[in-house]
């Protein structure tokens, strides 16, 4: 590929003259792109919530293995106009609430404490049995693209596209505490508040969830990504 077509999404003028500078040109979701720009991410998940017109290449979404960094950008445009990229399949997730579906996320959901430092009990369970309880602030499940953000700054480990979702308890009571990685679902349940437990999505206060009720997340469509090489090099 000598030239490319890149949508944008969320540009503050940085994409738009990266593009030019690689030979690419910018058109709107309607025109063809090969390759959709996000910046933030905010844009990132706005845009894979929507469904986007081609892969998502990301830019400022966060830190290492999934995104681009702002200073890395015309390399990584560099590498698709010479056709070295590629695309990878990431999850989606939906969220119901006691059966009833609630939400949607790119990211990660998070069932986290209002109050700052007031531990509740929580329990996960996956393929029908219970995993695990734990007391903690709360607990974060991530896919791979959500797995460098808020899960990884409470303990976990960065996944790669397609293999599975990790669940993180976030400031666990225990200094033990285990992560885990099942493949597409995980049902989570506040079997004890001490104060109101939030549901976060991606990042937003998606409302209050009631004790034992179960919450359950899982992989609910795909949405294709660019990867280019070295994509987290300048970390």
């Amino acid at each position: 590929m000598t030239d490319f077509r890149a949508a944008l999404v969320g540009d503050d003028g940085l994409l738009r003259e990266a593009v030019e500078a690689t030979g690419g040109t910018v058109v709107d979701a309607a025109g063809d792109p090969d390759v959709v720009l996000t910046l933030g991410e905010g844009a990132l998940v706005e845009t894979a919530r929507a469904g986007p017109a081609a892969p998502l290449l990301p830019v400022a979404a966060g830190s290492g293995y999934h995104t681009v960094r702002r200073t890395a950008v015309d390399e990584a445009l560099a590498a698709v106009a010479a056709g070295a990229s590629w695309t990878v399949s990431h999850a989606m997730l939906s969220i119901d609430v006691g059966g009833e579906r609630r939400e949607r996320a790119v990211l990660d959901a998070t069932l986290m404490t209002a109050e700052p430092a007031r531990i509740s009990e929580y329990a996960v369970d996956t393929a029908g049995e219970e995993l695990d309880r734990f007391r903690s602030d709360g607990v974060v499940v991530a896919t791979p693209a959500g797995s460098n953000g808020y899960a990884r700054d409470a303990g976990g480990s960065v996944l790669a596209p397609g293999t599975g979702l990790i669940i993180v308890p976030v400031s666990p009571f225990a200094t033990l505490t285990d992560t885990w990685v099942v493949d597409d679902e995980a049902v989570l349940r506040v079997e004890r508040d001490d104060c109101d437990v939030r549901l976060v999505v991606d990042g937003e206060v998606a409302g209050v969830v009631p004790p034992k009720t179960n919450i359950r997340i899982a992989v609910d469509g795909h949405v294709p990504f660019c990867r280019v090489p070295r994509m987290n090099s300048s970390r």
